[in-house]
């Protein structure tokens, strides 16, 4: 709570604080520091301090537009200081020239009246619990031990003779003058005796060293008439008043209640809105308990997965040795991540939690006071702080952003010959080569007759592991969903049943114990009596490959069985698809999974030589359209062609048609082709690739449909 006492000029506990218009406090010491003087005549646009509550903030918001120079402000006086809490400090003023205060909080400036000062209500609540926090101190103190240690003596401490209010540490006389010299910018800074003399003065003449009591207060006066109480409040102008303030017409067409009616009911207001601030608090500090936790939980997950590694590591061939380092530099790099979320959000709480706590216990010592027109000239404000405060503790701000757990499993089963090649996986061996690969429908062997049809396929190249069976699919014969129509180990089918005089679309894949492969080339077959089927050169089925952790960038992050792509670097760096293409027409879609701060990541193919650390498409062995949020450029060999409009957000996709029929290069986003064809020409072999920094995360789709619009 003490932050909330100190006066943002002197950097001490208030002395006579006075209430600004825009209801920041300060000294009144240190406002006659920072009143400045403006030229004859002229008149800031701010409210005057009259103790009216008609604040023209919208007023206060376009003069910051302003700089100080253009405001007129702080420019006319022969010299500028500054106090040691980094506030500007003018000289004292001339009473007869036209003065004006600028609050050093919310730098919001009022001009003052022929009172000056005196104009401003004293904050006599603040005060009030300024001189008890400042006796709970002495008492404490006082209590703890009978005499304050310096806290800079390196052995046995002597006892302190001064504290700096600024620094907030005690020095005796020979730490003082070594580390805290009256001079320079330590000058400015406030030294004071410590608490435990400043109560033994007090309390020397008898007492047992019990703090005096704090004086009753006298009932607060009107500032216009000195002699009156205030006892009504106008709410109108938010401000208590006297009955000779009613009397004389001033409120006449304000609305006017008791003093004490508006007292119970802002105190009532107070209450409620620190009841909701006081449940987040509570969730606050549980929440840090969760967080606090979860960092061992981390470290134990973290060391037991270490372990678990090296113990895998170390029962393999001496050819996992070169591979044992990277697989654990990829363990700790994702336990230091993990370990960095977690200590950064707990920073961020404990700040946040420390401001709500501060500003709560001002707020419950302000509702001990029993000055109602005291409290009621602050009770708007605080209302205020405590609904904002409370509106910060959103649902999200309480959710670790990170598990304790690492998704991450390491499979020992395979041969020795892909030892060289182990990496992370997450329940399926992501190697493409042990799932069987797409067969071929021989159309010599198919045939329609009537409204059945009858396809064989044959596999084309054998498996890592035996083929379990095949699953054969139609569509509706009208473009539309495709369908199951036979699960089993046999290399033909007749499908019975169907619409005559209709054009079915059929593909057909195989799986084994590892996994589903690849749907072979769509076939069209209609249904006429005695009509061949023939084979059209149409791409239902987007291309299937994984990226390729062995020949990635060691920047480059695979997740979701090589799947998903990250970087853990600004600069651009190159991953590679494991699918070779070299005739054929092949297309595949990327999502873009996260998008933060305008990135331009590059999709394309590339030689599977390309350089792996700069943007795809910078050599020649690669081309690439490398895309922002507005527009995008086709890059080949540094040579950037055909800009267009148009970009990417979160969720988009970037498709990539290879037609190497045609010899040609497109790329479509969100299922529209974007900009014209690309590259033309192309020969030789093609590797899907990618580019990207750390602002963007990807993740390669498969098993679904080409887009209607550009099927071939």
């Amino acid at each position: 709570m003490e932050e909330e006492l100190k006066c943002p000029v002197c950097g001490s506990l208030f002395k006579d604080p006075i209430l600004l218009p825009c209801s920041h406090n300060v000294c009144l010491a240190c406002a006659r520091n920072i009143t400045v003087q403006t030229p004859d005549g002229e008149t800031p646009v701010q409210s005057r301090a009259s103790g009216s509550s008609d604040y023209d903030y919208m007023d206060m918001d376009k003069m910051s537009l302003y700089s100080e120079t253009d405001s007129g402000y702080g420019s006319y006086t022969p010299c500028q200081l500054k106090s040691p809490n980094g506030v500007r400090v003018f000289p004292p003023v001339n009473p007869h020239r036209h003065c004006s205060l600028t609050c050093p909080l919310c730098h919001r400036s009022v001009s003052l009246d022929e009172r000056g000062l005196r104009g401003f209500p004293r904050n006599r609540l603040l005060e009030a619990i300024v001189a008890r926090y400042q006796q709970n101190r002495a008492a404490s103190s006082a209590s703890a031990s009978s005499a304050v240690k310096c806290q800079l003596c390196d052995r046995n401490p002597v006892d302190a003779t001064v504290m700096c209010e600024q620094c907030d540490v005690y020095y005796c006389n020979a730490c003082q003058q070594r580390c805290h010299p009256s001079r320079g910018p330590l000058a400015k800074h406030r030294l004071v005796p410590p608490p435990n003399r400043a109560a033994g003065g007090a309390t020397s003449g008898g007492g047992g060293g019990q703090q005096p009591p704090v004086t009753a207060r006298k009932p607060a006066t009107c500032v216009d008439h000195e002699a009156e109480n205030f006892n009504m409040y106008c709410c109108g102008c938010k401000a208590p008043v006297c009955m000779k303030c009613l009397e004389e017409g001033k409120h006449a067409k304000h609305d006017v209640k008791p003093l004490s009616v508006m007292w119970k009911q802002h105190k009532c207001q107070l209450s409620q809105a620190l009841n909701g601030v006081s449940d987040k608090a509570k969730d606050a500090k549980e929440f840090l308990v969760l967080l606090k936790n979860m960092l061992q939980q981390i470290q134990e997950n973290g060391v037991e997965f270490e372990a678990c590694l090296v113990a895998q590591c170390d029962s393999l061939i001496e050819a996992l040795t070169r591979q044992k380092a990277k697989l654990l530099t990829k363990v700790t790099k994702e336990k230091e991540y993990k370990l960095k979320v977690v200590r950064d959000q707990i920073t961020h709480c404990t700040m946040k939690l420390r401001q709500t706590t501060g500003m709560m216990e001002y707020c419950l010592e302000v509702l001990k006071e029993n000055d109602p027109s005291g409290f009621l000239q602050i009770s708007d404000a605080l209302i205020k702080r405590v609904t904002s405060s409370q509106d910060q503790w959103v649902k999200g701000a309480l959710e670790p952003k990170v598990g304790p757990d690492f998704d991450l499993t390491l499979n020992t089963d395979s041969l020795l010959q892909t030892i060289l090649q182990l990496d992370f996986s997450q329940g399926k061996v992501e190697s493409g080569s042990l799932v069987p690969a797409a067969p071929l429908l021989q159309l010599e062997k198919c045939c329609t007759r009537n409204n059945s049809v009858t396809l064989a396929w044959r596999v084309i190249l054998p498996a890592g592991n035996p083929i379990e069976g095949y699953i054969l699919e139609l569509d509706d014969g009208n473009g539309g969903q495709y369908r199951e129509v036979y699960v089993g180990k046999e290399t033909m089918c007749t499908v019975d049943g169907l619409h005559f005089n209709s054009s079915y679309n059929a593909r057909v894949k195989a799986y084994n114990a590892v996994g589903v492969g690849p749907y072979s080339k769509t076939v069209v077959l209609k249904t006429s009596d005695g009509m061949c089927v023939r084979r059209e050169e149409k791409i239902t089925e987007m291309a299937f490959f994984t990226f390729d952790p062995t020949s990635a960038h060691r920047d480059i992050v695979l997740s979701n069985e090589n799947h998903t792509v990250s970087c853990n670097s600004y600069d651009d760096r190159v991953v590679l698809g494991t699918a070779a293409f070299s005739k054929g027409i092949h297309y595949w879609e990327i999502s873009i999974d996260r998008y933060d701060n305008h990135p331009d990541p590059a999709f394309g193919v590339a030689r599977i030589n390309t350089m792996k650390d700069m943007m795809l498409g910078k050599d020649d062995k690669a081309w690439a359209m490398y895309v922002d949020n507005n527009r995008s450029w086709f890059m080949h060999n540094n040579s950037h062609t055909n800009r267009a409009e148009g970009g990417i957000t979160k969720s988009s996709t970037v498709g990539v048609l290879l037609d190497l029929t045609k010899r040609t290069l497109t790329f479509y986003i969100n299922k529209e082709q974007h900009g014209p064809t690309a590259f033309e020409n192309l020969d030789g072999v093609f590797v899907p690739a990618v580019s990207l920094n750390r602002n963007v995360q990807v993740t390669l789709l498969t098993g679904l449909d080409v887009p209607k619009n550009i099927k071939q």
